[in-house]
Parts: C-alpha cells; structure tokens; sequence
C-alpha cells in the first residue's frame, strides 16, 4: 500500500508524451515507488529550490516535490536531462 499519494501538474501529460516509448515503462515504474519511497538514495534536492528533489532515469529526469505533512509527492516535470532544469 503506497504511503504517499501522487499527484502530477498539468505539464507533466505532456511531458510524458514526449517520452520515448520504450522509456516510458521505467519512468512509470519509478514514478509509482515515489509513492512507497518519496527521497530514495539516488534523489538529490535540487540547490536553489528549497522543497524540490530529482530522480534520474536513464537519461531523463523526474523534478518533483515532496510535502511530508499531507503525505504527497507532486511531479513538475519528466524531462530529458538537457532541458530538466530550465525554468526552475
């Protein structure tokens, strides 16, 4: 049972369509063990956002959020690493 609920920002259907498709099964699966796992070992905060993490996935990346006291983790963006960070 997930301890954490996800929840995605509008941008983020769009990212994933953007995805290729035999990448995406991997962004999914990792997506979903946030929900078990929001700060797992290979997340790292981001420096000048105070409440942002990342999780890399191959050459992608997952930016999201996570808010301990309601118990939700938010997913900004799914991004090719070249653009993960732009508008951050």
């Amino acid at each position: 049972m997930a301890a954490y609920t996800i929840d995605f920002k509008a941008s983020v259907e769009k990212d994933l369509k953007r995805v290729p498709k035999d990448r995406l099964p991997d962004i999914l699966e990792k997506i979903e063990e946030l929900a078990d796992v929001p700060l797992p070992s290979d997340s790292k905060k981001l420096s000048g956002a105070e409440h942002l993490y990342r999780v890399r996935v191959g050459d992608y990346r997952i930016i999201y959020e996570v808010v301990h006291k309601t118990k939700s983790v938010t997913i900004f963006y799914v991004r090719n690493r070249r653009s993960a960070y732009r508008g951050l």
